[in-house]
């Protein structure tokens, strides 16, 4: 038995990986605008007796006002300090004392807030929703409450965490150069503390508006059911004046750009190589998705078998897409593809950048084998049907696909386009975005040192 298993093992992968996508397998899709602009959608399975519900606002890290970096943050903080009708405490009480939950995220280009509840408790979470989308409690001591409880999040996850978060916050500002892309969107404390009661309410009265959302609801409902209920309590909610999207667009990267920051809590140094990608409605964007998970994903991606297994130069590495702060079809503006290095401090980053790219440069002159391809496009595949079978996280990606594009059944079309994605045009892409002149690199060193540990003559 135990001497058939080394046979039996690649049958079973290869047997796996060609099973082909059934075509007939759909997230069921109906949606309607109301009067008003506001954008509903309906996602029926009766799977279990519950739903989720997602309503995204188009506003997020890349359009908050100058002068006031953090603010599309600390606004989402703000939509949870009650109103007139529902003050503080009752939204969470409601949801949770019905069997629910709730949260709110804020991204670079949406902010969102979920709940996923029994189906008995729709009604009264639909009524939450709709009354802080009406108004909200604009006091002062709102506003410096969660300006304070924001603070604190950027010294927990930030100040006083080794590395800082400085591959996901930092590269962005090192690797784009117009405003909208490349400030601190978690909020310098000198812009949270200038953040006044009439900037909260001019910032309400721009964005949360629902002409400027989408409302997603999966789960155990039936459309026309939700539509009427949405008509019941958001239809007479008036639009409001959405400003103008500004250009968000950048000059194209000329040369690589490559920074070093010192780091007082790091054990190990750190690096983080960002790479400028296509605009998302582009079919490169889908190449750009399975690149980054070609290179990133798991323990058999190119960069882990390379850096960590063979060449022993690196402890973890980790990375994709738009990553980590979305999945790589949700964004609507510049963003990149991240890798996270972390190496041993004995290696020379010089050398550990050599070797990385090394695998850049072979999937440039080589296209991936069949074998990684189908396997990882399996695994996106899979990873994106996991996601729908949850009603709030398919809520949630249905309300993204609908705010950015205006067509929720985006989601369904995902899995057919990365599957027709080939090998050459991997290597396409890597020849065309993949290279120096496109990329931005930061090195976080120990502070100790200023420098890497084990640096030579050639780290800068």
């Amino acid at each position: 038995m135990h001497l058939a298993r080394p046979i039996l093992v690649p049958f079973l992968v290869s047997w796996a990986l060609a099973v082909p996508l059934r075509a007939d397998w759909r997230v069921p899709v109906a949606s309607k605008k109301l009067a008003n602009g506001l954008t509903v959608v309906v996602s029926e399975d009766h799977s279990a007796p519950t739903f989720g519900l997602c309503i995204a606002y188009g506003i997020g890290f890349r359009l908050e006002p100058e002068g006031r970096t953090g603010f599309a943050h600390l606004f989402e903080h703000m939509m949870f300090e009650g109103t007139p009708d529902a003050p503080k405490g009752v939204f969470d009480e409601v949801i949770e004392g019905g069997g629910g939950f709730n949260n709110g995220d804020t991204r670079y280009d949406f902010t969102e807030y979920i709940e996923s509840a029994p189906i008995s408790a729709l009604e009264p979470v639909l009524w939450l929703e709709a009354d802080r989308l009406k108004t909200l409690d604009f006091s002062a001591s709102n506003l410096e409450n969660q300006r304070k409880v924001v603070e604190e999040e950027v010294r927990v996850n930030v100040l006083n965490q080794p590395y800082g978060s400085f591959y996901w916050l930092d590269l962005p500002q090192k690797a784009f150069d117009r405003y909208p892309n490349a400030h601190n969107f978690y909020g310098d404390f000198k812009d949270l503390d200038a953040a006044t009661i009439q900037d909260v309410k001019s910032f309400y009265e721009h964005y949360y508006a629902p002409n400027n959302a989408v409302l997603a609801i999966a789960g155990d409902v039936k459309p026309d059911d939700v539509f009427s209920a949405a008509e019941k309590y958001f239809g007479g909610i008036p639009a409001r004046q959405v400003p103008a999207r500004p250009d968000v667009s950048e000059a194209p990267q000329t040369a690589e750009r490559r920074f070093v920051e010192t780091d007082s809590l790091a054990r190990v140094p750190a690096l983080a190589i960002g790479y400028r990608m296509p605009s998302r409605t582009s079919h490169d964007a889908v190449v750009a998705a399975v690149v980054g998970d070609l290179l990133h994903n798991g323990d058999a991606s190119l960069l882990y078998r390379a850096l960590v297994k063979d060449k022993q130069v690196a402890l973890s590495v980790s990375g994709g897409m738009n990553w980590p702060l979305g999945n790589p079809f949700e964004y609507n503006g510049p963003t990149l593809m991240t890798s996270l290095i972390i190496y041993p401090a004995n290696v020379i980053e010089d050398q550990l950048l050599k070797d990385y790219n090394s695998v850049i440069r072979q999937l440039q002159n080589q296209a991936p084998s069949p074998g990684d391809m189908e396997r990882i496009k399996a695994k996106m595949q899979s990873d994106w049907y996991a996601q729908l079978e949850i009603p709030i996280q398919r809520a949630s990606v249905l309300a993204h696909a609908t705010l950015f594009g205006g067509d929720p059944e985006r989601v369904n079309q995902i899995p057919f386009e990365l599957s027709n994605i080939t090998p050459e045009e991997v290597k396409a892409f890597a020849a065309k975005y993949l290279v120096d002149t496109n990329r931005t690199i930061i090195g976080r060193v120990l502070a100790a040192s200023g420098k890497p540990a084990g640096a030579g003559k050639g780290a800068r």
